[in-house]
């Protein structure tokens, strides 16, 4: 073997293990859980997802801390979390749940970070649904230690939007997103228009200041990864807001 071969074997090798370690890297961070009557979170709060149930995440839901929810662009984004170092409240093995960031932990300044205050920044923490934290941990437990690390988050079937807005502007729900499940941007295109940019209003709402009702409406979206997917005529020329079309799928 030339020292060419070697060179560029050398370098192959430590490409991958980079990705390795990366995928492998956990860290440290806090979880509570939040009762709810069937011990799942309904509503999807500051991601805008409405009945998270019907957004296909369920009691796999969580609320982030300020500095993870990052002004809502982790939407959708799927945590790998795991209870540690507590033998009292952590069950045994140290089994991890895939949970999908749906809400926001506000701060709470007038309490401790250790008591009370466990979303104030710049803590990373997680709010669970009480059943998902019951997979790692003792319902009794208040608070307990977790290592958490971003992972691809599976998703049956296609990209969702869900349409919304008026005859002065169009906004679009984005749920059920595969790959990173964060999406950084959205376009929309009519057959009278060419592709729109769209802005985050809230959460995973995106919306532009253009009138598209009685269009065929077609979306590219792009995750926080760089990957664009278009999807073509989605939404059909009589499409309703309220009304939920579904897409192509990051794959």
């Amino acid at each position: 073997m030339g020292a060419l071969e070697v060179t560029v074997l050398y370098l192959i090798l430590l490409l991958t293990t980079k990705v390795i370690s990366k995928e492998e890297e956990w860290k440290s961070a806090t979880a509570t859980y939040t009762k709810e009557t069937d011990g799942s979170i309904i509503r999807g709060g500051a991601c805008g997802y409405g009945d998270i149930h019907k957004a296909t995440y369920g009691k796999y839901s969580a609320g982030l801390s300020t500095k993870l929810f990052n002004k809502g662009s982790t939407c959708g984004g799927c945590f790998e979390l795991r209870c540690v170092d507590h033998i009292l409240w952590c069950l045994q093995g140290s089994p991890s749940v895939i949970l999908t960031a749906t809400d926001f932990c506000p701060p709470n300044y007038g309490l401790s970070a250790d008591y009370g205050g466990w979303c104030n920044f710049p803590k990373e923490h997680f709010e669970m649904s009480e059943a998902a934290f019951a997979e790692i941990a003792e319902r009794k437990a208040d608070i307990v230690p977790v290592q958490y690390k971003r992972v691809k988050c599976e998703r049956r079937g296609g990209i969702r939007f869900t349409m919304s807005g008026s005859s002065h502007f169009c906004q679009v729900l984005i749920t059920n997103v595969g790959l990173d499940g964060e999406v950084v941007g959205v376009k929309v295109k009519g057959p009278k228009t060419g592709w729109i940019p769209m802005a985050r209003n809230w959460g995973q709402n995106w919306q532009c200041n253009i009138n598209l009702i009685g269009q065929p409406l077609s979306f590219e979206v792009t995750a926080s990864s760089g990957r664009t997917l278009a999807s073509y005529s989605v939404a059909p020329a009589n499409w309703q807001f309220g009304q939920t079309y579904e897409g192509k799928q990051f794959k």
